[in-house]
Order: structure tokens, then C-alpha cells, then sequence
């Protein structure tokens, strides 16, 4: 007899389908030189609104791991962690044949690679170190999780200062990068001043600080779990929201030593963007128990209930505007009435946003949602 199902948590779903409209908006502008700077990452050294939403969507990939325990640890159980691994590895490179159809210049890292790889560590992570119950369930070790960030973070910060500096083509990242797969398989626009193809934002090497994020995530699923009716319900909200603060903070201090920095996922970025990811999914905790605000938040949730499709229909949507040339006309007949470039090329990403989404209602009304 299978078990039933988890209740879904409300405010996860908001979450991350906050995150997902983030990602859309940030990349359908009607006009890449027509962008205003919050949604827009940060050219190296620095932060930017547009640099939280991916680590985001990382801890909210976290969060629903670890609500996902206390559980048996089964074969199946391995076969979904490696199939979702292999699915968002293979949506991704599919994407990239797809929308630069070259063997030669075939991009090996990006988004959906990245998001499968750090799923993968923390997934068997977490299983690997967690206790066994005497029912038979395995429950997350908060302890190893916490050892496992402060290892990946002090390492990473360890092998970037000692092995190269802090410029695109002088980092460790990226040289990791380029002796794996090459500059030709690389992101196209991660260039030094002479112009030459040195880092990847998603690379192989930057991954490991980039698993942190979803650690964090585990670690806010186990304070919300001991969430309960009343005053406890509150407390461990206010722990999740001090301990995003704290994040926050340490960030910021560790910046003159390691600079906050999202191309290479610096350690200090790593801090910052979980300590805003905290506060982001307290604030979507404490929205989702307000009626009326649950109800306003329903085009989220959808976009979290099927976060991956929305986001790969969104980057379908982007390529066809390229491709035929919708996106160039539509922003310049808006440009055309409102005269405000900027304005107009966020209205056209606003437009994408909205077309994902009435793409996904029929199939949220009929409860289909992408599971990998």
C-alpha cells in the first residue's frame, strides 16, 4: 500500500514560483541593451536583485528535499535522485542543441545542468548522513548538513585564493573550467577585456559553493518542520528570519576578503543569497496564512507547482521571438506608443511571463504538473 502523499506547503510553492517569474522576466527582455539595472546581474564584483534569483530557486529546491523526510531509504528512492539528475542534465543540453545547434561550440554547463548536478550531491548527501529511526525512516542530519556548507564554503574560498585571483580570466573557477571542457564549450559571453571566452557563471568547479545553497534549504525545511500550531509556528519562523539576517551580515563582512560575486559564486555570495532566500521564504510563509494574499499569490504558485516547464516554455517562447522576429516588432511598437525603451522591453518580458502562465492554467486545473 504506497503511503499518502505529502501535504504540500503553500508558501513553498510561492516561493519558488516567485523565483521562476524572477528567472523569465530576467531573461525576455524586449531589448538586451534596454534592461533596468535591478534586472540585470551584476557585470563581476557586486550584487543586483537579478543575482538572487537563481541561489533562490536552489534553496527552494533544498526546502522541498528536506520536507520531503523523514524516509525510507529504498533503491527506488536512488533511481529518482539519478533520474532527476539525468533529466534536467538532458533537458539541458537539449535546450542548448536546440538553441545553438553546434557540436564545435556545444555549451557543456548551464542552467538545468547545474540545477541537477547540485541536486544530485545534496540529495545523496542528505541520504548518505541521515539517522535511521528505529520505524525505518531516515531523518536529516542537521549537524553534517551544517559541516558539509562550512567545508564547501572555507574549501572553495581556500582553492580560489590560492590558486588564482579574482578576475574573470584570472580565477580558479575557470580554469578548472577551460582544462575540463575547453573555452569553446563555455559560456560565449564569460570574457575577459581581450575578449576571450575565460569563465563560466555555471561551470563545474563553482558548483560546489552553488550545492551550499541547497543545503541551506535543507537546513530552513528542518526548522519549519518543528513548526507547529501557535507560538511555535512563530518561533520557528523568527529563527529562520534571524538566521537569514545573520547570513546576510556575514556576507557583507566577508566581502572585502572574498568579494560577493555571482559569475564565480563566491562563498561571501553564497552567504548573502542564502540569507535573502531565508527572508523571502519567511516572507512567503507569513503571506500564505492571509486568505486574501494566498489568493493573490495563485499565478505563483502555479509557476512553482510546475516551476522547470515554465521555465523551459519561457525560454522556447524567448528563442521563437529571436528566431522570427516577434520580439524586435512587438518592442518596437510598444517602444513606439509609451517612448520608453526600458519601460517597453520590461513590458515585453512581463508579456512572456503572462503567456507561460495562461500556457500552464488548463494544466493546472487539471492537476498535471511536471514531476522529473
Amino acid at each position: 500500500m504506497q503511503p499518502p502523499p505529502r501535504p504540500r506547503l503553500a508558501a513553498l510553492d510561492s516561493f519558488r514560483g516567485l523565483t521562476v517569474a524572477g528567472m523569465i522576466i530576467v531573461n525576455t527582455p524586449g531589448s538586451g541593451e534596454h534592461v533596468w539595472w535591478p534586472l540585470d546581474h551584476a557585470e563581476w564584483h557586486g550584487f543586483t536583485p537579478t543575482d538572487l534569483v537563481f541561489p533562490a530557486f536552489l534553496c527552494a529546491m533544498g526546502v522541498a528535499l528536506g520536507l520531503s523526510f523523514p524516509r525510507a531509504i529504498t533503491t527506488a528512492l536512488w533511481r529518482r535522485v539519478a533520474w532527476r539528475v539525468f533529466a534536467l542534465i538532458a533537458i539541458g543540453w537539449a535546450w542548448q542543441m536546440l538553441a545553438r545547434p553546434s557540436i564545435a561550440m556545444f555549451r557543456v554547463f548551464g542552467v538545468l545542468p547545474r540545477l541537477g548536478l547540485c541536486f544530485g550531491l545534496a540529495a545523496s548527501f542528505a541520504i548518505l548522513t541521515a539517522h535511521r529511526a528505529p520505524d525505518g525512516k531516515a531523518r536529516l542530519n542537521p549537524a553534517a548538513i551544517l559541516i558539509a556548507i562550512i567545508v564547501l564554503l572555507l574549501g572553495y574560498w581556500a582553492a580560489m585564493a590560492l590558486g588564482g585571483d579574482f578576475t574573470p580570466e584570472g580565477n580558479f573557477a575557470g580554469q578548472v573550467d577551460r582544462a575540463i571542457v575547453g573555452a569553446d564549450h563555455m559560456w560565449r559571453l564569460g570574457r575577459d577585456a581581450a575578449g576571450n571566452v575565460v569563465y563560466d557563471p555555471e561551470g563545474l568547479f563553482s558548483t560546489l559553493p552553488a550545492t551550499a545553497n541547497v543545503l541551506f534549504g535543507l537546513l530552513a525545511a528542518l526548522a519549519w518542520q518543528r513548526a507547529q500550531v501557535g507560538s511555535t509556528f512563530w518561533r520557528a519562523t523568527l529563527w529562520i528570519a534571524l538566521a537569514g539576517v545573520a547570513l546576510v551580515l556575514l556576507g557583507l563582512a566577508l566581502d572585502p576578503f572574498f568579494p560577493i560575486n555571482k559569475r564565480i559564486w563566491t562563498s561571501s555570495f553564497v552567504l548573502l543569497s542564502a540569507g535573502l532566500s531565508a527572508l523571502l521564504f519567511v516572507g512567503c510563509i507569513v503571506a500564505t496564512r492571509s486568505a486574501p494574499v494566498r489568493r493573490a499569490l495563485l499565478p505563483f504558485d502555479m509557476l512553482g507547482m510546475n516551476a522547470i516547464l515554465a521555465y523551459v516554455v519561457s525560454l522556447l517562447i524567448g528563442l521563437a521571438g529571436m528566431r522570427l522576429g516577434f520580439q524586435a516588432a512587438a518592442f518596437s511598437a510598444i517602444d513606439g506608443v509609451l517612448h520608453a525603451p526600458y519601460l517597453s522591453s520590461f513590458l515585453y518580458a512581463l508579456a512572456v511571463l503572462l503567456i507561460t502562465l495562461a500556457l500552464l492554467i488548463p494544466l493546472h486545473r487539471r492537476g498535471v504538473h511536471l514531476r522529473l
